[in-house]
């Protein structure tokens, strides 16, 4: 077994692949229309990175669930991506519309490590390779 895809469902899946874009330098493989949602792959490595509608959330969790939401505390779950550069890529992520949590703050184990939250609230850790 390996892992696969972590899908992320949004309001908005092309906004939010633009922001992907910008504040991570991420690469969109696929961004589709799907007739009542739709979808998007990001490039990651062996990883897949997904967005998908929250439309289709409504199709596949009829009985509910907690959307994202930036107002609202985070998730206890959080993406981390690798990057040779934490502190730049934390100032992007600010800079493009994240809500920065924690600065890049070197791990007494020797990583660095930032977090920030994307625009619809999601947890995402930036972390030294």
């Amino acid at each position: 077994m390996k892992f696969g895809y972590t899908i992320i469902w949004v309001d908005d899946v092309v906004k939010t692949v633009e922001f992907y874009e910008k504040a991570f330098g991420l690469t969109r493989r696929t961004l589709q229309d799907r007739g009542q949602f739709m979808w998007a792959e990001m490039e990651t490595g062996d990883t897949t990175l997904a967005f998908s509608s929250t439309s289709e959330a409504h199709m596949l969790f009829p009985r509910g669930f907690h959307p994202n939401d930036p107002k609202q505390p985070p998730a206890l779950i959080q993406i981390s991506l690798i990057t040779p550069d934490v502190a730049s890529t934390y100032m992007r992520a600010v800079g493009v519309g994240a809500t920065g949590l924690d600065v890049p703050k070197t791990q007494p184990w020797g990583q660095t490590i930032a977090r920030v939250r994307d625009p619809n609230g999601v947890l995402v850790s930036l972390v030294s390779g």
